[in-house]
């Protein structure tokens, strides 16, 4: 396929679709890599290839910094109402072609048709809520304590972005960095996962139809991510970076980004704790267990990592969990009927196995799944674990994927110690009766995020991040997440 191709053609059950191309997407342009090198996109479910997408150059990338900087004035100029109507389109018509882009996403990404929908309506909102917040950046007046003059602070675009986005949800992670950062009156240079770049193409033109202007969004692939990030963010004119994606990954880029004194944002690995009380609802538990746990089959940084049980409820709660999990149906994710689709790769699969296998020699107990399916595809069951030993390696490392590993616990400062027995904090999940209880510990447990009998805990009008190890700053917000693309500006007045 070339870059003026398009991957799909409408049809009638993708109401207002319009076919789009799959380029380098730079000054609203669709291009071919400089050097014509291209990337394959496999389908997870089938491993077979579906596309191949340009693998943008050193050249590339430096060349859309240019347009980027030579569409920022006029973007920074546009008025907050015009670019709050831009983004309002972009959330309409995401709604309207919500269901291609949904069967686009369990295509490349292969998670379940159901998850694909609920990401484009959570990816739509970052839309909606930043139109709201773009018309209502506010600076501040005072006065000096010493009488001598009026202190007003101003908010400007902080100007241009470079925004890396990772594969487990390709709208979701775009639209939330990319939102913001328009209204606050950015340009951005957007680096998809080469996993799943078609949804952020998709997207792109979308952004287009809606009326953002050329230049103010850029969209490149590349094999290349560490050369091709690096020489954007040593060129002056680039002033912010905000990352989505492992913790490695993000101090690699941290430590690029301090040599040019570049604004970071990080949103990295989690190891999050899922504590359940003996007073807790069991069954209401268990529905908030399979969300936490199960969302795009476990691949999410926010997924429910290592789940503490007191004792009194831990064997009523291991056996509902089992036949939950053992129930889901297993297939295809563009299958209507799918509710845990494959893993993105081979490698994530093996991964997966290593870990449960390692669980099991330590002395683990498999309740259900925990056998790699051999293909096609890339899938992995849905796996419970009970008795995990705390010196498995899935209690300190990331699962990212559809096993439940369950630890017994005792007392209320023993959940409270073993949930803070990791370097990472992004998310953490309580069950209990007792709202006492459930605020002091929420109050103890060390995590930027904490869902309070309830699976779910990702909102656009919430404060998206983590402590420790899982990152730096905010996404979303009342203020939040669009302060991280502006710089105070502060002006003395004599009065």
């Amino acid at each position: 396929m070339n870059a003026s191709q398009h991957l799909l053609q409408p049809d009638d059950d993708a109401p207002g679709f319009r076919p789009f191309s799959h380029g380098l997407y730079i000054d609203g342009e669709w291009l071919p890599s400089r050097d014509g090198r291209r990337i394959d996109v496999v389908n997870p479910s089938t491993g077979a290839l579906i596309a191949a997408v340009p693998d943008a150059t050193i050249e590339d990338a430096l060349t859309a910094v240019d347009v980027a900087a030579r569409a920022a004035q006029g973007w920074r100029q546009t008025p907050p109402r015009k670019r709050s109507e831009i983004l309002r389109r972009c959330f309409e018509l995401m709604i309207e072609r919500s269901e291609t882009l949904a069967t686009l996403i369990s295509l490349e990404n292969g998670k379940a048709l159901r998850d694909a929908r609920g990401e484009v309506a959570y990816a739509a909102e970052f839309f909606r809520w930043n139109a709201e917040e773009a018309v209502r950046i506010t600076g501040e007046f005072g006065i000096a304590p010493a009488g001598t003059n009026r202190i007003v602070v101003d908010y400007q675009p902080i100007g241009i972005c470079v925004l890396i986005t990772p594969w487990n949800f390709p709208a979701a992670m775009a639209t939330r960095k990319i939102a913001p950062a328009l209204a606050a009156g950015c340009t951005v240079i957007l680096k998809p996962a080469s996993e799943t770049p078609l949804t952020a193409f998709a997207l792109a033109a979308l952004y287009e139809e809606a009326g953002v202007p050329p230049g103010v969004v850029n969209v490149l692939t590349t094999s290349n991510p560490g050369a091709v990030t690096a020489a954007m963010l040593a060129d002056p004119r680039v002033r912010k970076l905000s990352f989505t994606g492992s913790t490695p990954v993000g101090r690699t880029l941290l430590a690029e980004a301090a040599r040019h004194v570049i604004s970071s944002s990080m949103e990295l690995g989690g190891n999050a704790p899922f504590v359940v009380f003996d007073d807790a609802d069991l069954e209401a538990t268990l529905d908030g267990i399979m969300v936490a746990k199960m969302r795009n089959a476990g691949e999410a940084c926010t997924a429910a990592n290592r789940i503490y049980v007191q004792s009194g409820i831990h064997d009523a709660f291991a056996e509902g969990l089992t036949r939950r999990m053992a129930a889901l149906k297993v297939g295809a994710g563009t299958d209507a009927g799918t509710e845990c689709g494959p893993m993105i790769t081979r490698k994530a699969v093996d991964k997966i196995d290593r870990l449960v296998r390692d669980a099991v020699g330590r002395g683990a107990r498999l309740l259900c799944g925990g056998s790699a399916a051999e293909g096609p595809g890339f899938f992995y069951p849905p796996t419970v674990l009970s008795d995990v030993p705390a010196d498995a390696e899935m209690a300190h490392e990331e699962i990212f994927g559809p096993v439940a590993p369950l630890y017994r616990f005792e007392s209320e400062g023993e959940a409270i110690a073993r949930a803070n027995d990791t370097e990472y904090g992004l998310a953490a999940y309580i069950y209990t009766g007792d709202l006492g209880r459930g605020m002091r510990v929420a109050s103890k447990i060390e995590a930027g995020m904490i869902a309070l009998n309830r699976g779910l805990v990702s909102d656009p009008a919430a404060p998206f991040g983590g402590v420790k190890q899982s990152g730096l700053g905010r996404e979303g917000g009342q203020h939040h997440g669009i302060a991280e693309f502006m710089e105070a500006k502060y002006i003395a007045v004599s009065m």
